[in-house]
Parts: C-alpha cells; sequence; structure tokens
C-alpha cells in the first residue's frame, strides 16, 4: 500500500498507512514513523518505496523539510497498478511525511474497465556499472510515461 496516499476504506478507516490527518503520525503512521527514524539513524542509503493498489501511477518524493514528522531522510515513492483492474485516483496526499507529487497519471473518471487501456505498470533498472536506478512509470503499451533515474548515495 502507498504511504502518504489516502485510500479510505470507510469515513472512518483507511487501507493503507496514510490517515488523512496532516498533523503528528498516528495509527499505522506510528510504524511507518519508527521505520523511517530507523532508516535515518542507520544511516541506511538508497531508500526507494515501490507500492501499489490505487488503480493510477505516481512518483512521489518525500521530504522531512516539507512533513510535520520530520525525523527522516528524503525518499522516493513510485506507485502503479494494478495491471488489469477498474481505475480511480487521484488520491489525496497526507502530509504528515512530506509527500510531493512529482507526477501522476490517472482516468478520466472512475472505475473505467481494463478495455478503456489506462492500465500502469513500473520498470526498474539497475546500471551495472554505475549503480544508478532507473524507474519508469509506463502505460499499457509499454510506453514509458515518466521516468526518473537516482544515482547511488553512500
Amino acid at each position: 500500500m502507498p504511504l502518504g496516499l489516502v485510500v479510505p476504506d470507510t469515513e472512518t478507516t483507511f487501507e493503507g498507512v496514510a490517515n488523512d490527518h496532516d498533523g503528528r503520525a498516528l495509527g499505522r503512521e506510528l510504524e511507518l514513523a519508527e521505520l523511517l527514524s530507523f532508516i535515518k539513524r542507520e544511516a541506511v542509503d538508497n531508500v526507494v518505496w515501490i507500492t501499489a493498489d490505487v488503480h493510477y501511477t505516481a512518483a512521489h518524493h518525500y521530504d522531512p523539510a516539507l512533513a510535520t514528522f520530520n525525523d527522516f531522510k528524503p525518499f522516493w515513492e513510485f506507485v502503479s497498478g494494478p495491471i488489469n483492474a477498474g481505475t480511480f485516483g487521484p488520491n489525496e496526499l497526507d502530509r504528515t511525511f512530506g509527500p510531493r507529487v512529482v507526477y501522476q497519471r490517472f482516468a478520466p473518471s472512475p472505475n473505467l474497465p481494463p478495455s478503456a487501456g489506462l492500465q500502469f505498470f513500473g520498470h526498474v533498472t539497475i546500471d551495472g556499472s554505475s549503480g544508478a536506478m532507473t524507474i519508469q512509470l509506463k502505460d499499457l503499451e509499454g510506453t514509458s510515461l515518466h521516468s526518473t533515474e537516482l544515482e547511488p548515495e553512500g
């Protein structure tokens, strides 16, 4: 499940981590806050989140300078999928961890069938020489809609 996208289940429950409360970490966000703090404290480099299940595609950058909870290193999240499902999106962002949308593509109306062609997937490559990671968000035809290249840290 995505980290900062609000994915409501009912009016008071959420499928993902985000809980539509832009303040201090609460509920499932507490577990993510603990993990992000650990990653920072232990100097773990090159953390990238690959998530899905919101029925559109997006690239999000998380920045502690924009966050309510800010004991973490900046990181990226790439969202795509599921493949062969009805379309939805875009979802609102919960600002607890400071996400910003760098790219997103979604259907013009909810719950279009897969035959509408608005299905998305991600493709990741890592260069064996430089260690650079390239993340591409693609459409059903394999056309790259968005690409981000991340140089290795540390």
